[in-house]
């Protein structure tokens, strides 16, 4: 069985506004295998950044947690749940275990001060190296990124959209975490720079062991990089599964408009699938499934009973690891059985 680093299990993220509480990610359970890398996909709106946000502890006001547990595994420490423990507790935990790129980070970057001295800031606050130690480090952080050392001793200004993010990726990695949380790493990139960072990304796994948690919307992400997809809407996951499974056969209803939506490049030319109708107000989440005003096959229990994320029964036509789905159209809702283990990571 792959090793487990990471376990969320009934996460709840709100927000107060002026209308109201808005459950932004309501029930979230996830399990994280060592090794992998692992895609979060879904419309916008859906909570994959506040999901990607609370498992570091980083949600801001208005926002808060609202229950439930975020159990990190280290390879070389005790296990510690993110959310019970104390802040200085978190705070030996980030960038050291876990680390993170937020979404938009290449404009997180000081424009007055030099990358290196970037680097040096980070690593110093969150370690007991020296700032000429971590001086150091930084020319060996930005070789395994793709950047040459000239790099350190230049402003933000001075680079690229690309060479930015890969410097963001860099300071997240250099403390060598055990997992990495990337969200949308290469969005409002031209597509020559996304296949370098998509490349980079994949370095930090297959040379680095790292484990990654890749947050966007797009779809070409996943399939190029990704293990595994779990899928979001509304707030919770609806589907989870090996990312051959999940462009290739579908099982949520959700998850096949997504998929029929993407644009496809040669083959016979046919109309581009849409999903209809609008994505639910987290100020008010539908009743039963979140996804029965807009599904094409909705049925009269769909209205009123929400479906549990179980593990299809696929053992009959030997399609390799069970797909975990959240959806009344498969006989396994009228079971007992309740999981919050995914997929295994496919070998």
């Amino acid at each position: 069985m792959p090793e487990t680093l990471l376990e969320i299990a009934d996460l709840h993220v709100h927000y107060d506004t002026v209308r109201g509480k808005s459950r932004a990610v309501d029930g979230v359970n996830l399990t994280v295998y060592r090794g992998e890398i692992l895609g979060i996909s879904g419309e916008s709106g859906c909570g994959k950044s506040t999901l990607a946000a609370a498992v570091l502890r980083l949600v801001k006001p208005p926002g808060y947690i609202g229950g439930g547990v975020v159990r990190l595994h280290p390879r070389d420490g005790t296990s510690i749940d993110l959310l019970s423990a104390e802040e200085s507790d978190v705070r030996r935990v980030r960038w050291r275990r876990l680390s993170y790129v937020p979404q938009g980070s290449m404009n997180s970057l000081n424009p007055v001060m030099r990358i290196e001295d970037q680097f040096t800031d980070a690593i110093t606050a969150h370690s007991n190296f020296s700032k000429r130690d971590a001086r150091r480090m930084v020319p060996e952080l930005l070789r395994q990124v793709g950047l040459g050392a000239h790099v350190a001793r230049m402003y933000p200004h001075e680079l690229s959209g690309g060479m930015k993010q890969r410097v963001c990726i860099a300071i997240a990695i250099a403390l060598k975490p055990d997992l990495v949380i990337a969200d949308e790493p290469t969005t409002a990139l031209d597509v020559n720079v996304q296949r370098l960072i998509i490349q980079t990304l994949a370095d930090l796994r297959d040379q680095m062991g790292m484990t990654l948690i890749i947050v966007t919307h797009d779809m070409a992400v996943h399939a190029e990089l990704c293990d595994r997809v779990a899928v979001m809407y509304a707030g919770d996951i609806v589907e989870v599964g090996d990312v051959r499974q999940i462009f290739k056969e579908p099982r949520h209803p959700y998850t096949r408009a997504l998929i029929h939506s993407i644009p496809k490049v040669g083959g016979v030319r046919t109309r581009l699938g849409g999903i209809g109708g609008n994505a639910p107000s987290p100020l008010a989440w539908p009743q039963g499934c979140r996804f029965h005003p807009r599904c094409s096959q909705v049925m009269a229990r769909c209205f009123a009973d929400t479906p549990r994320l179980l593990p299809l029964d696929t053992t009959a036509n030997g399609s390799g690891p069970s797909p975990i789905v959240a959806c009344h159209l498969y006989p396994e809702q009228d079971g007992s059985r309740v999981t919050t283990a995914l997929t295994p990571v496919p070998q």
